[in-house]
Formats: structure tokens, C-alpha cells, sequence
């Protein structure tokens, strides 16, 4: 077995395929510390989370003050990778793994709660990831969408403002939350960054059927027929059999809002009006909601 933080060697040394680099290494700068005749130089350590790439390229990505693996990655050749980096096996070993485990922990108790719809529990979960790991993607995902379980929208729109900026949010991995998370924006209510949600993510990823075909119902829920034809139709494209898709332009065309393929003249001030009545209708039920709430009870946490 590999140990962490170590440059890996071929199994065989006739063997054509060796294991890829990958563990915890540092590197080390001399940085300048106080001012005038104070001032005295002193050597900074910085640990990074390490990844051999399949182009050969190092992926790095630097450990925050509680030593787990966030922020930007970045590459660099493996030339200055072996140049400049260090292994450090022991530092994970003793540090690195068990903050790491410790946060896998918590958010899969996080994610437990969230499904049994114990929501504060979540919350309380998710947070204490947060304080580890502020810009860890599933924590984020989990307390954006437990905020939106609880239609609380200001709180889900801090967490919406965090995970749009970044990119790892759009990762193949993350495909799942990514998909929740948009879709329960868009119940909410929160049109306008469920847009912004998913045109970031046009941006960033390849050409995706699904995706095309929740920016149109987005746009359509905005009110914008043109729009939402218009990425209807890539989505169509894409993938003509899909179900989802076909029973959506049936939609539009019985609607009125399609004609030969092309938008109908005035669809979108119907669209609009339509969409407004819709908005309307979902504030007075959540007005209706909070009456027959009444009195806040007592929040149980189920730790």
C-alpha cells in the first residue's frame, strides 16, 4: 500500500505503469517579519493536498488553518512539483487524516438528519462543517438545501451567493446536490438565481441535456417564452428522446406559446401575466401557511 505523502514507486521495475503521485506534501519560503530594524526573516511551511493528473500534470490544492484540503486547485508540472514539494507522511498520518474523517463524519450526520427531515439537527451539522471547511461543497449543498426545506430564502440565497462562486460547486461529482439544489431554488420561488445558478454552470460545463432543460422551465417560470424555447430546443437537440423535454414543448404548443416551431406573437406577455399569477398564488399560500403556523414550538435538536 501507498503511504500518504510519498513519491510512489513501480511495483516492478520492469513494470511499464506506476502509481501516480498523491498525499500531503509542503513547501517552504523565507517571508519577512516586522519592520526596520525589527525586521528579521523567518522560514513559512505550507502543506498542500496532492494529485497526479493522467496528463502528468500535479494538481495541488493548499490545507486551510484546520488542515483539511480547500480552497482553488491548481496544477504544475511535475518538473517543479519534484523541485519544490516535500512528502509528508507522517504530517498526515497524525494531523491531516483525522480532521478529514472528523469532517466526513459530520457531514454525513448532517445529510442523515436532512433526510429523516429533522432540519435544525441538519443545520446544526452542516454549520460546525462549515467552520472547518468554509468552502467544502457538500456542507455548503446541505445547508443551502435545508434552508430552502424551511423556505427560509434570505438564508438560502447567503449560502446560493457562496456556492456560485465556486467552481468546484459544478464538478461531475457534486451532479447530484448541483441538480437538488437548482430545482429547489426554483420551487421557492428564487427565479432570478436559479438563472444564475444554472447559466454559471452552462459556462463552465459541457454541453448538457438536462441542464439546458431546467434553464428553460427556469425562464419559463420567468416568464420569458423566447428564452425558454430557445434552450428548450438545445436541450431537444441534445437529446430529441428525451421524455421530459417532448412533453414540455407538447406543453408550450397546447399553451399557444409555439407555433411552427417558432415563438407565437404575444406569447410572452402571456407568459408573463401567467407567471405573475403563479407567484401571486404561492405568496398567499405561504401567507396562509404562517397563520395557521401560529406560535413558533420549541426547536428539538436530534444530535
Amino acid at each position: 500500500m501507498t503511504r500518504p505523502g510519498h513519491l510512489t514507486k513501480d511495483h516492478d521495475p520492469t513494470a511499464s505503469v506506476r502509481e501516480k503521485i498523491k498525499g500531503v506534501f509542503s513547501t517552504q519560503s523565507v517571508v519577512k517579519v516586522g519592520t526596520g530594524t525589527t525586521t528579521r526573516r523567518t522560514i513559512q511551511k505550507t502543506y498542500w493536498s496532492v494529485q497526479e493528473l493522467d496528463s502528468g500534470d500535479i494538481e495541488i490544492q493548499p490545507l486551510n488553518k484546520n488542515y483539511v484540503p480547500s480552497g482553488p486547485k491548481r496544477t504544475v508540472s511535475k518538473e517543479d512539483f519534484l523541485a519544490k514539494f516535500s512528502p509528508e507522511p507522517e504530517f498526515y498520518v497524525s494531523t491531516v487524516l483525522p480532521k478529514m474523517q472528523e469532517l466526513e463524519t459530520t457531514i454525513v450526520r448532517g445529510e442523515k438528519h436532512r433526510e429523516r427531515g429533522e432540519n435544525y439537527s441538519a443545520e446544526f451539522e452542516f454549520k460546525n462543517a462549515t467552520k472547518v471547511d468554509e468552502e467544502n461543497v457538500r456542507a455548503n449543498f446541505g445547508l443551502g438545501l435545508t434552508y430552502l426545506d424551511r423556505g427560509e430564502k434570505t438564508k438560502a440565497n447567503d449560502i446560493f451567493e457562496r456556492l456560485v462562486k465556486l467552481d468546484a460547486v459544478f464538478d461531475t461529482q457534486h451532479k447530484h446536490l448541483f441538480n437538488d439544489f437548482g430545482i429547489n431554488l426554483r420551487k421557492n420561488g428564487m427565479i432570478d438565481q436559479a438563472l444564475d445558478y444554472y447559466l454559471r454552470a452552462a459556462d463552465l460545463a459541457d454541453r448538457d441535456d438536462h441542464l439546458f432543460h431546467n434553464i428553460a422551465r427556469a425562464y419559463y417560470e420567468k416568464g420569458d417564452v423566447k428564452k425558454c424555447v430557445e434552450y428548450l430546443k438545445k436541450s431537444l437537440d441534445l437529446a430529441p428522446e428525451l421524455e421530459e423535454g417532448k412533453l414540455f414543448w407538447a406543453f408550450l404548443e397546447q399553451k399557444g406559446y409555439i407555433k411552427g416551431g417558432e415563438v407565437a406573437q404575444a406569447a410572452g406577455e402571456a407568459a408573463s401575466r401567467e407567471a405573475q399569477r403563479r407567484q401571486d398564488k404561492a405568496e398567499r399560500r405561504r401567507n396562509q401557511g404562517k397563520k395557521e403556523t401560529g406560535e413558533a414550538k420549541p426547536i428539538k435538536l436530534n444530535l
